[in-house]
């Protein structure tokens, strides 16, 4: 996983974050153990309590949980892993659309132009 950080968000938000793509794109697969928080924040370059706020926020959600003396494991509930996923989605959608429109292009013509580059990356992967 690629530990990737900028200076607009607090770490520990962006560890949420990076961790949740984690688990929706099947890094860290449903019902698998978790890494402990020492080997995290050693691969992720951040303080342990910095990695044990953002798994706990995810444990706060639903995406994790902790069996008692085995560690923490990521939700076997496919269906709240499914939302997550949907949701992170929306959010970079939202974020195309918001910056297509301060370009001055209308939804209409975003939609035109992403199809358009849909197609061509398709034709480029064959």
């Amino acid at each position: 996983m690629k530990w990737i950080f900028d200076n607009d968000r607090p770490i520990y938000v962006q560890l949420t974050y990076l961790i949740k793509l984690g688990i929706v794109s099947g890094a860290f697969p449903a019902g698998s153990a978790m890494p402990s928080v020492r080997t995290l924040a050693t691969e992720a370059g951040v303080n342990p309590n910095t990695m044990q706020k953002a798994l706990s926020d995810l444990e706060g959600i639903g995406l994790l949980h902790t069996q008692r003396t085995a560690g923490r494991y990521v939700t076997e509930d496919t269906g709240a892993i499914e939302q997550t996923k949907q949701t992170l989605a929306q959010k970079h959608i939202d974020v195309f659309f918001e910056g297509m429109n301060s370009l001055g292009m209308d939804g209409k013509t975003a939609i035109t132009l992403a199809e358009k580059s849909l197609n061509n990356s398709s034709r480029e992967v064959m």
